[in-house]
């Protein structure tokens, strides 16, 4: 009897090494993400084994911004990094970097909006009246700047018009409530949040009428060029994972039956404390093929040149791996919304 166990044990620690080394055979790449509701889509890829199908591992770290993951990503030390479009990207690609586009992980709509204070409600109607105004939007270079000059262009004007004042999110309410500021580009929940403290009153939404180019790519999976160029197949395995789990944070956005799970994993991951909260936001849109936009991508290097944030112009055909989406989403086949009753818009 203790042979026969000892003879168990033996071939148990022998499967669990063989499954040791199998797993470290696995490649381990890194995704660093820049935590937004959109986050959630790395950790239910991770979580719901979408990685494991793929044949690799997965790390998944915290960066403030996409800015910060460029370096990163140049030398290979990350391989993909999830975060807001901005010139930042442009540039690094027209310096020479290597980095280029992977997938789109959201776009239109994006649900930003100008929030105008309150006591200027009446003073404010038209984007005119923003001339020498103090104009907060979420950093230099940011996608925000994109939508404001987007909104200056309208009336023939330019940012030089205004007052820029580049903010963090969690700041815009209190200067507003200061009033250091007169408006402020924000997103859900800030937007929210400021509206219903009564710091300010919604006032245009850039998507509806003064945005040259839609759907409007606004976030990104960002890949190391390298990498993708040197590891293809596992690159291509990796976007297929995350645009199963994107489509799957589709059915969630328009309020299908991953929706619970997936605020639960939300919370679970520090996207958010509050489930109520990331209930009621609105959410981020995303397109279920991962299809980045690059007539998007060619009007906002017309605005970002014009406005003097780009030292070069970067060419076209380097700024997107686009048969990585496209070969996924047709292996995938055709998405089918769940919820065929839902009104939202974008997730389609």
């Amino acid at each position: 009897m203790a042979r026969a166990t000892v003879r168990s044990i033996l071939a148990a620690l022998a499967l669990c090494a063989a499954g040791g080394a199998a797993a470290q055979e696995r490649p381990v790449i890194t995704i660093a993400t820049v935590m937004s509701v959109p986050s959630v889509a790395n950790f239910w890829a991770e979580e719901k084994g979408y990685f494991r199908e793929a044949g690799v591992e997965v790390r998944v770290e915290v960066v403030d911004s996409l800015t910060k993951a460029v370096a990163l990503l140049a030398t290979n030390q990350i391989q993909l990094a999830q975060g807001g479009l901005n010139a930042g990207f442009f540039n690094a690609v027209g310096q020479g970097l290597p980095v280029a586009l992977a997938l789109e992980s959201g776009s239109t709509p994006v649900n930003h909006n100008f929030i105008v204070r309150a006591d200027l409600k009446d003073a404010i109607k038209t984007p005119a009246d923003l001339k020498g105004r103090n104009v907060a939007v979420s950093g230099a270079g940011s996608l925000s700047v994109y939508e404001l000059a987007s909104l200056m262009e309208s009336v023939g004007m330019t940012l030089a018009d205004v007052n820029v004042k580049p903010l963090a999110f969690p700041q815009m309410g209190p200067a507003m409530a200061g009033r250091a500021l007169d408006v402020a580009l924000m997103v859900a929940p800030f937007s929210d949040r400021a509206v219903a403290q009564g710091l300010g009153v919604r006032w245009i939404d850039p998507e509806e009428g003064y945005l040259k180019v839609l759907p409007m790519t606004s976030l990104v999976y960002m890949s190391s060029a390298d990498w993708v160029r040197g590891n293809r197949a596992i690159a291509a395995r990796v976007v297929r994972a995350l645009i199963r789990a994107g489509r799957d944070y589709c059915q969630a956005y328009h309020h299908g039956p991953e929706r619970g799970e997936m605020l639960d994993m939300m919370v679970r991951h520090g996207i958010g404390a509050d489930r109520e909260s990331l209930d009621a936001t609105s959410w981020q849109a995303r397109t279920p093929d991962g299809l980045v936009n690059i007539d998007s991508l060619r009007d906002m290097k017309r605005l970002y040149t014009a406005e003097g944030f780009l030292e070069k112009n970067p060419p076209d055909d380097r700024l997107v791996f686009a048969d990585l989406a496209a070969d996924a989403a047709k292996s995938l086949g055709p998405f089918k919304l769940i919820n065929e009753a839902s009104p939202l818009k974008g997730c389609r």
